[in-house]
């Protein structure tokens, strides 16, 4: 699942975004209001955890953008200002939640979580699925033809990525700016390693192959030969 952060401290982002990534999740950063605006009406986001003071334009603002733009994605406001008007007020405004910094990370990760089960979303839009494979968002859980796969969080973003995406080659760089967080290096060896550890857990004892290589251009999850 897909996150935005929208946090100028970057001590603080940097740590959101860190702490998300190794819980599994796919996370954008964004640094002011403005381009979190842009981001949330751009692309596609299953939550955004929103700071209220922003450079640009504040998080109530973003918010009521997000709102009147009829998008219901969850919104968990994220913010030092600890009033109870603020609270009603980013409530009044649309957000689904409001917790208060400082914080501790296990709660928010459990307020994140249970927002996405309570999401929009539809129950079977929380499994991707490719021929006998399926992959749950919110239980965080992967099996082929009945049979659990356990995977590292990084081989979960992975397979998330390439099943979001299926049928579409998937340049390396790309996946590693989705999965890694990182520009592509050519020297590096780290998503050939990271595709040869998912093929062997979900590929190597089924039938059909489904992670299939296309030289010189990327990788790619497709049912088809």
């Amino acid at each position: 699942m897909k996150i935005l952060v929208v946090e100028d401290e970057h001590k603080t982002g940097n740590y959101l975004k860190q702490g998300l990534m190794e819980a599994g999740f796919v996370v954008d950063l964004a640094r002011d209001g403005i381009d979190g605006l842009h981001l949330a009406l751009t692309e596609a986001f299953d939550l955004v955890i929103l700071d209220v003071m922003l450079p640009g334009i504040d998080g109530w603002q973003v918010l009521q953008g997000i709102r009147r733009s009829g998008k219901d994605i969850p919104v968990l406001f994220l913010t030092a200002r600890d009033d109870v008007d603020d609270r009603v007020k980013g409530l009044e405004l649309g957000a689904d939640d409001y917790l208060v910094k400082p914080f501790a990370f296990s709660e928010l990760l459990a307020r994140v979580r249970t927002l996405l089960r309570r999401g929009g979303k539809s129950k079977e839009s929380d499994v991707l699925r490719a021929a006998d494979l399926e992959l749950d968002l919110l239980r965080r859980r992967v099996n082929r033809s009945g049979k659990k796969i356990d995977l590292t969080s990084k081989e979960f973003a992975l397979l998330e990525l390439l099943l979001r995406r299926q049928g579409e080659v998937l340049p390396r760089s790309l996946i590693a700016s989705q999965v890694w967080d990182m520009n592509f290096d050519s020297d590096t060896n780290v998503i050939e390693v990271a595709i040869r550890r998912l093929r062997v857990k979900v590929d190597d004892n089924f039938e059909p192959k489904l992670i299939r290589t296309v030289r010189g251009m990327g990788y790619v999850l497709e049912t088809n030969d």
